[in-house]
């Protein structure tokens, strides 16, 4: 086999390949007989019908096209090593001449990666705003503990206050017709945390047991419901009970029963770890955004439109399969968001996300960063942890799905780079950015 490269515009690389006509005609006598397996010759038995006859049935170019199958793929494998192609798209047939005694020819094209150029990616100076965790972060995380382990106490002696729970029972109606889905009965508020219409839990304050009232609201502009944006309903209310919540108190024996502590200052320094590792972890994601747009400002690559335009189409299948789950039709978001001005941002992320890549990937072969199984395992372990089961099942799962073992792998090797990044570069936090 003879391959000869010519390089094009736009990271296209022309290959011109020769396959002798010894192999070419071997090859065909061999696709003769496997498609004389396949198909029914009247007066031969399946695989018995010769060349000629087979030729004159199913057509001789029908056989070059199996031929080609078959040699194409090793010719293309081989014609790329050899020159060292750093491919990033299956080569495309442009046209080939198949004839039996004399050398195949195929002309095909494909798109290399493009050439990256850093000016610098080590030992670079970054300003980063510092995340510094609240003064009250260790306050709110112990109330929201306390919420957990809130009980609630029925009580009859009073009227409603905004920190309680009701049980009620209600009927919604708009213009005098009952609103669909507007009524329930015995339901559970939480007066302090409604996600009700505004207003309408605060209008349930001061009202005792077994009291019924009408109280007045008005539907959200943007409600899901289009009919009832923007009009003014009435709910009918019934108040079945009232429940006080009762917070506990915070000492040792509710540190026991939080988790594996003896004692509440146990139960803090757990808490304070937690703080200080969301801090590190806020901290290494804005210094890598930083250090990724920065050395991405000193990078040189010649992105070609075919690369933003296949991104670009993967980005809107992700788009619209979110949006499906989501129960919203495509064509809404389009008609709502205007087609051009999606486009254009879909290409700016997917320009985004190529330049990022090709950064990654870059670095990696300089700096000879590679994914070891064992990185592999601890995405596994990870994913076991995430879906509270064990490595085995995981492995098997993802054993059978190549896409998934791909996104771990690239996920892996995303680790490791920003890890060497931030480890060869210099981070310096400050209060805040001057722009």
């Amino acid at each position: 086999m003879k391959t000869t490269i010519e390089k094009l515009e736009n990271n296209i690389v022309k290959l011109d390949i020769e396959i002798d006509a010894d192999t070419a005609e071997k090859e065909y006598n061999k696709a003769c007989k496997r498609l004389a397996q396949r198909v029914n010759i009247p007066g031969f038995r399946k695989g018995k019908a010769p060349r000629a006859i087979l030729e004159k049935n199913i057509g001789a170019e029908t056989i070059k096209h199996d031929v080609l199958e078959y040699l194409l793929p090793n010719a293309f494998s081989s014609a790329i090593k050899e020159n060292e192609l750093n491919v990033i798209t299956e080569p495309a047939v442009e046209s080939y001449n198949f004839e039996i005694g004399k050398p195949v020819t195929v002309v095909a094209k494909v798109e290399l990666k493009p050439e990256v150029k850093f000016e610098q990616y080590k030992d670079l100076n970054i300003k980063v705003e510092e995340f510094k965790t609240a003064d009250d972060a260790m306050q709110k995380e112990i109330e929201e503990l306390l919420e957990k382990f809130t009980t609630l106490k029925t009580v009859d002696d009073r009227e409603t206050t905004d920190k309680d729970v009701v049980m009620m029972d209600f009927e919604g109606s708009v213009d005098g017709e009952l609103i669909k889905g507007g009524a329930a009965k015995n339901y559970m508020l939480d007066l302090e945390h409604s996600n009700f219409i505004p207003g309408f839990a605060e209008q349930l304050v001061g009202h005792k047991k077994d009291e019924e009232f009408t109280i007045d609201v008005t539907f959200p502009e943007n409600y899901h419901d289009e009919k009832l944006n923007g009009k003014p309903a009435q709910f009918k209310i019934k108040i079945n009970e009232i429940k006080e919540k009762v917070k506990p108190e915070l000492n040792d024996e509710l540190a026991k029963k939080v988790g594996n502590f003896k004692t509440v200052d146990e139960l803090k320094a757990d808490i304070q770890k937690y703080l200080d590792d969301t801090a590190k972890v806020e901290n290494d994601k804005r210094s890598a955004e930083k250090l990724f747009e920065t050395i991405l400002s000193k990078m040189s690559v010649d992105v070609q439109p075919t690369m933003i335009e296949r991104e670009k189409q993967a980005l809107i299948a992700d788009f619209k399969q979110k949006v499906a789950q989501s129960g919203v039709d495509w064509e809404e978001v389009l008609k709502k968001d205007g087609p051009e001005k999606i486009d254009e941002e879909l290409k700016a992320e997917a320009l985004k996300r190529i330049k990022n890549s090709l950064m990654l990937s870059e670095i990696a072969r300089l700096e000879n960063i590679q994914v070891t199984p064992q990185d592999l395992e601890q995405k596994i372990a990870e994913l076991a942890m995430m879906y509270q089961t064990d490595k085995s099942t995981i492995f098997k799962e993802i054993s059978k799905n190549v896409a998934l073992i791909q996104s771990l792998t690239q996920q892996a090797l995303t680790q490791k780079v920003t890890r060497f990044l931030l480890d060869n570069n210099k981070i310096e936090f400050v209060a805040e950015v001057k722009k």
